[in-house]
């Protein structure tokens, strides 16, 4: 990547025209095992969703395991056409953050995979440290090419605005269980220089209670065009987010774009409190929806504040369809919608 030139390279945003949109399935060999008869239901949605605008790329664990997905398929009355499933055996489900980050090489897709390792070695990553090169030797991505990468760097920690500014946070980026042996000026100079940025734009503060990403920026902000970021907001002072959420709010009304001018800003609810079993409360953010052909899956939560987070990004995104997924099982396992989902951009699948 060092050798490409810089100004022929770009990372799009994720509105940009895809070829399609990468899963990996839930198995009985992960977490989500207990889980299986309420999300499997949630992924159905999002691949029939999916399949309507564009293609759809499903991982499996292994042969037995593409039969199951193939029928759940079926008798979620999704046009199979659309749809790929390949083997690679996986820790997880979570796409964004093990699945391939596009690059656009003079306006030609280029996977760059970068080192997953478990949100800092919170959970076994091995295998799905080695999805994205196993799909692209089984030819998922055609004649696409791979750039394999030193850095630890995941999907849902990196927001880009196609115009060469990148969000992110300082929490995740500068964890020291990621690249203990980076300096903040290394990172911001790497991932400048990997992606041709122009600007970024750090964030110190925003967390979700259960988040295991140590706040990746896909659950806190989003860009919805180059110059409109939604954001979640907490109007209540009682609630525990609401010191470090308000901070953040400050930080995002301070940013400035590359000319100087500042963000159009769309705050996103703050739905009711949602705890598991054990108490604990989980991370239900109305910020981590998926932008496809067409369309925005937005995540849902059987909660009051559906209707006004939906109503708030139709103001955001006037031109697309706004289609509520209920995600209230994904978030059993600490994540969402977009966190389950990988986009990619035209010109990365092969045609069918």
């Amino acid at each position: 990547m060092t050798n490409a030139p810089a100004n022929q390279r770009a990372l799009p945003a994720e509105w940009a025209p895809q070829s399609g949109v990468m899963l990996t399935w839930p198995h009985d060999q992960s977490d989500w095992q207990p889980y299986l008869a309420e999300i499997e239901p949630v992924y159905i949605n999002i691949a029939r969703a999916v399949c309507k605008h564009e293609r759809l790329l499903v991982c499996c664990r292994d042969e037995r395991h593409v039969d199951h997905v193939m029928l759940q398929l079926k008798s979620g009355h999704i046009d199979l056409r659309n749809v790929s499933l390949h083997i690679a055996p996986s820790n997880d489900s979570w796409t964004r953050d093990h699945g391939p980050i596009t690059l656009l090489q003079d306006g030609a897709p280029v996977l760059l995979d970068f080192v997953f390792n478990g949100w800092g070695g919170k959970y076994a990553a091995e295998l799905d440290n080695k999805i994205t090169r196993r799909l692209h030797a089984q030819g998922a991505f055609g004649a696409t090419p791979i750039v394999t990468m030193d850095l630890v760097l995941e999907g849902g920690s990196i927001e880009s605005n196609g115009k060469g500014t990148l969000l992110t946070t300082t929490q995740c980026l500068l964890s020291r269980k990621r690249n203990p042996h980076l300096t903040r000026a290394q990172i911001e100079q790497r991932v400048v220089q990997f992606f041709n940025l122009k600007h970024v734009l750090w964030l110190e503060h925003g967390h979700l209670e259960g988040d295991d990403t140590d706040s990746h920026i896909d659950t806190l902000a989003r860009f919805c065009d180059a110059h409109t970021i939604a954001y979640v907001q907490c109007t209540d002072p009682s609630d525990a987010h609401y010191p470090d959420l308000h901070m953040m709010e400050q930080e995002l009304h301070a940013l400035r774009d590359a000319e100087g001018k500042p963000y159009r800003l769309v705050p996103l609810p703050w739905p009711q409190a949602k705890y598991n079993a054990d108490g604990k409360r989980l991370p239900a953010t109305y910020a981590n929806f998926l932008i496809i052909n067409g369309a925005v899956l937005a995540p849902t939560y059987r909660d009051a504040a559906d209707a006004v987070a939906l109503a708030r990004l139709r103001e955001c995104f006037p031109e697309r369809d706004i289609v509520p997924i209920d995600c209230l099982p994904l978030i059993y396992q600490f994540g969402s919608l977009h966190c389950i989902s990988m986009q990619l951009p035209s010109g990365v699948l092969p045609p069918l």
